[in-house]
């Protein structure tokens, strides 16, 4: 039954690829029911699932087989991402493109199966396809505007990048059968030494790779080619969410392998602090949200390492809320301004409610109480002070850069002009695509059931909402200390007060100078350049030249020789074939003419033998016709005595 859930968002996949085109507006109507029914029936399955506690198992061949599973963690996120999908496809299928938008709904469900499959998956195998379908998709996803050929080179860039990591997965899942004869996590257990050290630290890999973790990260600002509501599902809860919950299914295996849950906290407490500062250089508004997600996922990797799934797993929640929100924003300004150089927005008085809603979500993401981001950001702080205090000084110089650019990105995108002497209706006709009343509604509205939904989880910071998370989740969380939420409410206030001072006085940082070097991921990108991509082209076009030069060349020449070989011996062989020729038929003459000679000779004797034969027999046989009784006689006589003489010498 478990395996129903990413079946079902399978089939509305084929049915919007393949339902029947019409008007514009209608065809939109229809796929944003599709989609909406989709996700809703799709999470309506999965709270079923959770609640029966469902499981699945299709049989393969001996130890291969596909398994499925609901506890608790995976049961909540398995409810989870449909739940911020519907609005996401709802929000697509009016704000996107009407030029290929059927495939681009279709794609986006197949996204959530592979989605649903991975949070379901109870072994390895079915992990891994999973894992593999989610990045297939975004592959498609990133460059679904396939005529811009910038486009399909940053889905390859990214879906690459990804595969890298995903060998870390395999090496996981090898060492796993090889240590147990089984791909299920039941035998993760059960490991030790250099088998579990394996799959451990290939699962640090897979997961790095999918969240956008250092050294990885760069690949996430190449995924915003992908259009708005790709970018919000990606980010959001699927995709880049992968990493993060992989970790946190598997927390207790992790827990027990030496040095692991130190290089969790590592590899998340630097992104954390580097994708904070990155997004606080940047103009563009999806880059310093694609920033941030690296940066918030760094957090939900110190909770893990930590030993705190479940806050990890909070964090992602209200993460997958208002991020999503913001996308959809930044998508939304973009179309009223026709560029997401948040230098160029300033869009409160334009667009009043988006601004209002999307202010719910950037306070959530700056971490500001009571909304559910800061409660979770500040569990977040408290699990890592268990750990450690520098830990926990990691994670609170993290909130202060995320309640930085949170500050800056809604000042910057909603905030009021400065003078009043620009126009937002003016501003607003430069834009390519201008929302019709229809579309603006279905947009808003959009981003306002994220807004609610991220509002629900304020909640958290009421002792007896956490008390049922706790049950529900069968996880613990940790209990706040004073001290820290006090400093990390400093940490917050200061960001806030330097994100707005770069908002009104120093808008284009990031934009030239070093500021714009550093904005490219602390001149990662530009490593990664220099040591991996530019080595790797030269040494194919190094390949290529030998490969034209000694293979191709080799290849030719054998050519050129069998060429000259081949007319030598045509030349022999038309020589030698017309001798042969020759004497062959003069022998097959002389054979011709003896046998011819002989035959004649033969058949013609024969013939005349036996012609001769028969006329003698015929003038001796009428010699016996005498016409005398006593002669007759004689020879019936004699006949008989030579017949009894035959029987006496056989007898």
């Amino acid at each position: 039954m478990a395996f129903l859930l990413p079946l079902l968002p399978l089939i509305f996949a084929i049915a919007a690829a393949f339902s029947p085109r019409g008007e514009d507006g209608r065809q939109r109507l229809w796929l944003t029911g599709l989609a909406a029914t989709a996700m809703a029936l799709t999470a309506l399955v999965a709270g079923l699932g959770v609640v029966g506690g469902w499981t699945g198992q299709l049989a393969w061949h001996g130890p291969l087989g596909l398994t499925a599973a609901l506890p608790p963690l995976a049961g909540a996120m398995a409810v989870l991402v449909p739940l911020i999908a519907l609005p996401v496809l709802a929000y697509a299928a009016f704000h996107e493109e009407s030029q290929g938008l059927h495939r681009l709904l279709g794609i986006l469900l197949v996204f959530v199966a592979g989605m649903e499959l991975l949070v379901v998956a109870a072994d390895f195998l079915t992990l891994l396809m999973g894992w593999e379908l989610v990045g297939v998709c975004s592959y498609l996803l990133i460059g679904h505007e396939w005529r811009a050929r910038e486009n399909v080179a940053s889905g390859l860039y990214a879906f690459l990048t990804t595969r890298f990591g995903d060998l870390g997965l395999f090496a996981a899942a090898m060492a796993v059968f090889a240590a147990t004869g089984s791909f299920s996590y039941d035998g993760l257990s059960g490991m030790s030494g250099v088998p579990a050290a394996v799959a451990g630290f290939g699962l640090l890999l897979a997961a790095a790779s999918k969240s956008g973790q250092i050294p990885f990260a760069p690949w996430l600002f190449r995924a915003m080619a992908g259009p708005t509501s790709v970018s919000a599902l990606l980010h959001a809860a699927t995709m880049v969410a992968a990493g993060a919950f992989i970790l946190l299914r598997l927390q207790p295996f992790l827990a027990t392998v030496p040095g692991l849950s130190g290089a969790i906290i590592a590899v998340g407490a630097v992104t954390a602090i580097a994708g904070g500062l990155v997004a606080l250089l940047q103009t563009h508004a999806k880059r310093l949200l694609a920033a941030s997600t690296s940066a918030h996922y760094g957090l939900m990797f110190v909770a893990v390492g930590a030993g705190y799934p479940g806050v990890a797993f909070l964090h992602l929640v209200a993460h997958a809320a208002f991020k999503a929100q913001l996308f959809l924003a930044a998508g939304l300004a973009h179309e009223k301004t026709g560029s997401y150089d948040l230098s160029a927005m300033r869009l409160g008085r334009a667009l009043p409610l988006a601004g209002l809603l999307t202010l719910i979500c950037a306070l959530s993401l700056a971490g500001v109480p009571p909304f559910g981001g800061g409660w979770t950001k500040e569990a977040v702080a408290t699990a890592a002070e268990h750990w450690s205090f520098v830990a926990a000084g990691v994670v609170i110089l993290a909130g202060a850069f995320s309640a930085a650019y949170a500050a800056r990105f809604q000042l910057s995108a909603f905030g009021q002009p400065e003078d009043g002497s620009e126009d937002d209706e003016e501003k607003g006709e430069t834009a390519p695509l201008l929302p019709q009343t229809r579309a603006l509604r279905v947009e808003t509205g959009a981003m306002a059931g994220l807004a609610l939904f991220l509002l629900l989880t304020s909640l958290l910071w009421l002792p007896p909402a956490r008390s049922v998370v706790e049950d529900a989740l069968q996880t613990a969380l940790p209990q706040a200390s004073v001290a820290t939420l006090v400093l990390s409410l400093i940490a917050v206030g200061i960001g806030l007060l330097a994100g707005a001072l770069i908002a009104r006085q120093y808008r284009h940082l990031g934009a030239e100078g070093p500021a714009a070097g550093a904005a490219g991921w602390l001149g990662l990108l530009f490593l990664i350049d220099t040591a991996i991509t530019k080595p790797v082209l030269r040494l194919s076009r190094e390949a290529a030249k030998f490969d034209d030069r000694l293979i191709d060349g080799a290849v030719s020449l054998v050519t050129l020789g069998g060429r000259g070989a081949s007319w030598i011996l045509r030349q022999r062989g038309e020589a030698g074939a017309e001798s042969l020729v020759f004497r062959t038929a003069g022998l097959v003459g002389m054979v011709s003419g003896a046998v011819s000679r002989f035959g004649e000779w033969l058949t013609d004797g024969v013939v005349e033998g036996l012609a001769l034969t028969v006329g003698q027999s015929g003038r001796d046989a009428r010699r016996l016709q005498t016409g005398l009784s006593h002669h007759y006689y004689a020879i019936a006589t004699l006949g008989a005595g030579a017949a009894i003489l035959l029987l006496m010498s056989l007898s």
